[in-house]
């Protein structure tokens, strides 16, 4: 009878474990909705910015590379703030929130700053911040709302619906400046409103993880980046912010393009459509891979998908069917490596420093990033082109290959 019981619980236990693995929290899901309608409204700016400063404002290479820097490292500043407030006083939801609606607003900003680039550079930085702000938190509350094992299929679901309106966005970009008849003013505006719906639904439908914590003096900064300490927690971390040192930035992978293809200013919002199309797709696929042959391989993988599109971006030959590849395996990068490093990172992170930890994570690869964007800015004005991106492919492939050979993470 002993026996009889223990398979029977042993059944149970394995039949729980297979539906759990078939589905999400419904936080999960309301994080995702707030995520779609959130990047609808980003993507619509991110997908005419770069055309609006450098065509329509004749900013240089160099001076473009600034301010896509400055876009993609003020975050860096700011997350381990947004962690560890959101840790300290437990309030996860809150601080997200703050994030997420300092984003809207900026997004009034441009309309304010018009066509003077020093204000557009303050906006720029006021909205990463609050993306800085947002992201750990977010993150944390995906983590904390997930079963350990389904780590990748959480993130991978919310990161497909993320995707969703990293779709649509470009889309609706393109349909304001039609009917605007080519106003920038006009997609901005759109923007703030669509975001202001995200702040709504975060407040309406998304529920916190509210956990007590006795001595909140143990959540500090410096406990923190005491994770250092720590060799897995620190190895995941470096070799994240080397890789994000010479990871090319999203929008100097569409100019290339554009350059290459002489692709007309009415059809550029599209391009980003070819990543987050094949984002959308693989997002879960690859989320569900990694949970199940290891994180830090699926990682890489996405570092190797874009060397090669960051080839066939310079192939001796150009052609649609390059260009489709190119961005196709951009899709994949960010599929395989955005939801799949929160997950690799978050089980080595105790639960009541999840936020702040993920944050330090995030930090240095933003800050990374930032210094990326300059020096491919600088490379592009000095070389040209073509040899700035095959230097840039090279030195992806080099740090890659060394990531592979440490394996800071184990299957």
């Amino acid at each position: 009878m002993y026996i009889a019981a223990s398979r029977s619980s042993d059944v149970a236990a394995g039949t729980e474990r297979k539906a759990g693995l078939r589905r999400v929290s419904a936080n999960v899901v309301a994080l995702g909705a707030v995520s779609l309608v959130t990047d609808i409204s980003s993507e619509m700016v991110t997908a005419v910015l770069p055309l609006y400063l450098v065509l329509g404002l004749g900013l240089n290479p160099l001076q473009f590379g600034l301010l896509d820097g400055l876009y993609a490292g003020a975050t860096a500043v700011v997350r381990v703030l947004g962690g560890h407030l959101a840790d300290r006083w437990r309030r996860l939801k809150a601080v997200a929130g703050f994030g997420y609606g300092l984003s809207a607003v900026c997004k009034l900003g441009l309309v304010a700053a018009g066509s003077s680039v020093a204000a557009i550079g303050v906006v720029l930085a006021a909205d990463r911040t609050g993306k800085g702000l947002r992201t750990a938190p977010r993150d944390a509350l995906i983590s904390l709302s997930s079963e350990p094992h389904t780590l990748g299929r959480s993130f991978g679901v919310h990161r497909a619906m993320d995707t969703v309106g990293a779709f649509l966005g470009p889309l609706v970009a393109m349909a304001v400046l039609a009917l605007s008849l080519g106003s920038y003013t006009s997609v901005f505006f759109t923007s703030f409103c669509v975001a202001a719906i995200a702040v709504m639904l975060l407040v309406l439908f998304v529920g916190d993880h509210k956990q007590e914590i006795a001595d909140r003096a143990a959540v500090s900064v410096r406990a923190a980046f005491g994770l250092l300490r720590e060799r897995g927690f620190r190895r995941v971390a470096v070799w994240a912010a080397l890789l994000g040192f010479v990871t090319l930035g999203d929008s100097f992978v569409y100019l290339v393009l554009q350059r290459r293809w002489d692709v007309a200013a009415t059809f550029f919002p599209l391009l980003p459509l070819g990543t987050a199309g094949v984002y959308l797709v693989l997002a879960v696929p690859l989320g569900k891979l990694a949970d199940r042959i290891g994180r830090w391989p699926v990682f890489l993988g996405g570092h190797v998908a874009l060397v090669a599109a960051l080839v066939a971006l310079c192939g001796p030959v150009s052609g649609f069917w390059l260009a489709a590849l190119a961005l196709g395996l951009h899709g994949v990068f960010y599929a395989a490596t955005d939801g799949v490093l929160m997950a690799a990172a978050g089980p080595l992170v105790p639960a009541d420093l999840r936020a702040t930890g993920l944050a330090v994570v995030q930090t240095g690869q933003a800050a990374a990033r930032m210094l990326s964007s300059v020096l491919f800015g600088l490379a592009w004005t000095l070389w040209d082109l073509r040899p700035a991106v095959l230097v840039a492919a090279g030195a992806l492939a080099v740090v890659a290959l060394g990531a592979a050979f440490a394996r800071p993470v184990r299957p």
